[in-house]
């Protein structure tokens, strides 16, 4: 099964989606922090990873960074949502293959998700 990795420290946010992909077919796991995110990379090897730009600690780029730098891990398509900071996610095309706004609708993010998992 597809697995999708959510990074958000809006444990509201992360179930939305979360209850929309798993609607979908795919499997789902949280992470509210960046750090936790790059834990359970190495544990669960998803398939997309979702993050978003503002948290504690370490912030989406960073993450993003940390996944890129991964041998085994840096191929791994990631997603950034973010309020006020989408500019700086389009600035990195290196690092994101799509950047959402939020509020996002959750449909766009659906679609997206299939686009880059090869299902639609």
């Amino acid at each position: 099964m597809t697995t999708i990795l959510i990074v958000d420290d809006e444990y509201l946010i992360a179930d939305i989606l979360s209850f929309a992909l798993e609607d979908e077919g795919y499997l789902t796991v949280t992470a509210g922090s960046g750090q936790r995110a790059l834990g359970i990379l190495e544990r669960e090897r998803p398939q997309l990873i979702i993050t978003d730009y503002m948290m504690p600690g370490m912030n989406g780029i960073e993450l993003a960074e940390a996944v890129r730098q991964s041998p085994t891990l840096g191929q791994i398509p990631i997603m950034l949502m973010s309020g006020a900071q989408s500019h700086l996610g389009v600035a990195r095309p290196d690092l994101f293959n799509k950047v959402f706004d939020k509020p996002f609708d959750i449909n766009a993010i659906v679609d997206a998700v299939r686009v880059l998992l090869g299902a639609g």
